[in-house]
């Protein structure tokens, strides 16, 4: 059977038919959405960055951590995925990863995920020569404080190899979950 397909060449050529074709089709996105997150997950295994465990294992203690804390499931995968852009976006790694889970997660989510390459800047930049308080820039935000406790209680102790860390398949089922349908769409917000 043949993928029905949208007749224009040009979107502007397009009309309501073509572009219910194309809503289907995305909607279809969905179903597998999680198994291509988790496939990226698996990318960060044994690339190391010159860390004591690898960007694997770093992603699944910080999403242990914050799991054994009581934190619920949508915090548990946004810390699972905080560094998924670590190999394909290492200049904005943070932003990439907050765009993919933008339409899944709160807004707090959201916002601690962007900033927090900013926020772990804490405990490293000043030995890169920038000022390690570049995260006060954001003192004013109002989740300024929650991005501050995620990269102190979570991301920048979790690069432990002698640690208990979950396996990614105890966290699948979150992951799954998650991107089931996002909760809303960036093109209705303002």
């Amino acid at each position: 059977m043949t993928e029905k397909r949208a007749k224009f060449t040009q979107m502007v050529d397009g009309d309501a038919e073509d572009y219910s074709i194309i809503a289907a089709s995305n909607a279809e996105d969905y179903n597998h959405l999680a198994d291509k997150v988790i496939d990226h997950l698996k990318m960060l295994e044994n690339d190391y960055g010159g860390f004591q465990v690898d960007r694997l294992t770093h992603s699944l203690q910080t999403a242990t951590r914050a799991h054994r804390d009581g934190r619920d499931d949508e915090y548990v995968v946004c810390a699972l995925i905080h560094d998924i852009g670590d190999n394909l976006a290492p200049a904005n790694h943070a932003e990439l990863a907050a765009t993919i889970l933008q339409p899944f997660v709160s807004d707090e989510n959201y916002w601690i995920v962007k900033h927090h390459g900013i926020f772990q800047g804490y405990y490293f930049f000043e030995f890169l020569g920038l000022d390690k308080n570049m995260r006060d820039k954001y003192a004013d935000e109002p989740f300024f404080d929650s991005c501050r406790e995620f990269c102190e209680k979570y991301d920048q102790n979790s690069f432990d190899p002698d640690y208990d860390t979950l396996d990614l398949e105890y966290f699948i089922p979150m992951v799954k979950d998650l991107f089931k349908k996002p909760k809303r769409s960036i093109y209705l917000q303002s």
